[in-house]
């Protein structure tokens, strides 16, 4: 019917429902030829002969192909695979008069079709194959457009670097090429490495494989360092010794939250919002204590808070917020400065004790469900560069704006922060009262 842009079209579509079915490739190969597209078809033909060596008609018009171009490829009939030959040398003359033709594509296409030979044992065959015709762009990803690290193929048979995929995953949960839907890789977290890449690119890439090694190290060290650039979540307020729950579905928190997990700090910075800097100049590390994945590709972060720190330099990275910055800690008092604040600290103590005891049940059960018990009073208020415990918990318990809780974080001073807390409670207890 010489309807070939029809045919095309039905051939592409029965490729992509059944990749491996030899006749689906015949006719797409059949269909390209009529339209002239001579590369693309022999392209066709060869993959139709990797899937059945003995396959006449597949032979007959990759020759017929072939043949328009005035291009003989008798020796690509005669490949290894096709007479169960054990001689590589069968290949190079094809493969040089494709390359000197210009037919780069299908001379690389050759080259793979080599390169996964196996025996009827199921093992390599191991033959050698010239540098010349191994193209690095071949084993390049085509996210970073940088040599392949820890290769990962997705069921869907595409191979992109490990971190690559995982990028691309946090903004839509389907193959970056194909558009397959990966949810279930998603939620199980496990990638099996291309061990086949690997020991491509480490036999005939070694330097190039170097190189990229050493960037990617050079990466993991920058984004290990608790000082400089670190990685800062913009949400709520958090405090030394309490928990932190969090629950993550933005692209670039999702990248955040699994380069502190892979370069092992388990660690990163939270600050409330700022209107003119983004993020306020006071912040409590967190650290992860438990990650849990859903296969649409959210996680729920388990974190507690663990010291404060001070803003020196506002930045961005990868979509997310960091910072460079410098840890806080109280300043110790000693002789009847320190008897005095043992006096008020144990003062504040109890009031905050009867604050919290006062409370309906229902709203107690609530408090403890998310932060725990209140902790118990430290025989040392200043055995901790934060001081005690208990101060956070009932900062973080009492009902405070972010801004009105701020201050408190920035505090040297202990007797600050409790006398702070002091009025807070008393404030409480006469509003209740009224």
């Amino acid at each position: 019917l010489k309807a070939c842009e029809d045919a095309l079209h039905d051939a592409e579509t029965a490729c992509r429902l059944q990749p491996y079915w030899l006749k689906g490739h015949l006719r797409k190969g059949q269909a390209l030829a009529n339209l002239g597209k001579t590369e693309e078809a022999l392209r066709e033909f060869l993959f139709c002969l990797a899937l059945d060596t003995g396959n006449k008609t597949a032979k007959s018009e990759a020759q017929k192909v072939s043949s328009l171009n005035h291009l003989e490829l008798h020796h690509c009939f005669q490949w290894p695979f096709v007479k169960e030959a054990q001689n590589f040398s069968a290949l190079l003359p094809s493969l040089s008069l494709l390359q000197k033709a210009g037919w780069r594509h299908i001379s690389r296409l050759l080259f793979r079709f080599e390169l996964y030979t196996v025996d009827p044992k199921g093992s390599s065959t191991g033959q050698h194959i010239p540098f010349e015709f191994v193209d690095p762009s071949d084993l390049d990803c085509s996210l970073c457009m940088r040599l392949f690290y820890e290769p990962v193929t997705t069921p869907c048979g595409h191979t992109f670097c490990l971190k690559c995929l995982e990028r691309c995953l946090d903004h839509n949960p389907k193959c970056p090429l194909c558009k397959e839907g990966l949810s279930e890789c998603l939620a199980m977290r496990k990638y099996c490495k291309t061990v086949l890449m690997e020991e491509l690119i480490a036999r005939y890439l070694p330097e190039e494989l170097t190189e990229r090694r050493k960037i990617y190290e050079e990466e993991i060290a920058e984004l290990s360092n608790l000082n400089k650039n670190v990685p800062i979540f913009v949400c709520t307020m958090a405090y030394p010794t309490v928990p932190c729950p969090l629950h993550i579905f933005e692209p670039c928190y999702r990248l955040m939250i699994r380069r502190c997990m892979e370069t092992g700090t388990k660690q990163f910075g939270m600050c409330i919002s700022d209107p003119v800097k983004g993020f306020a100049d006071y912040g409590c590390i967190l650290e992860i204590r438990n990650v849990e994945f859903f296969a649409d590709g959210r996680s729920v972060v388990d974190s507690i808070g663990k010291r404060r720190f001070k803003v020196i330099q506002h930045s961005q990275r990868d979509g997310y917020n960091t910072a460079d910055i410098e840890y806080i800690e109280d300043q110790k008092v000693q002789g009847q400065e320190y008897a005095a604040l043992l006096v008020l600290h144990d003062s504040v103590y109890d009031q905050a004790y009867m604050w919290f005891n006062s409370l309906k049940q229902a709203l107690k059960s609530r408090i403890l469900s998310h932060f725990g018990p209140m902790p118990a009073k430290d025989p040392d208020p200043q055995a901790n560069p934060n001081g005690p415990a208990w101060c956070w918990w009932v900062l973080a318990v009492l009902p405070l704006e972010n801004r009105a809780q701020l201050p408190f974080l920035a505090m040297k001073s202990l007797k600050d922060r409790l006398n702070g807390i002091r009025r807070v409670l008393t404030f409480m207890s006469r509003t209740r009262s009224r």
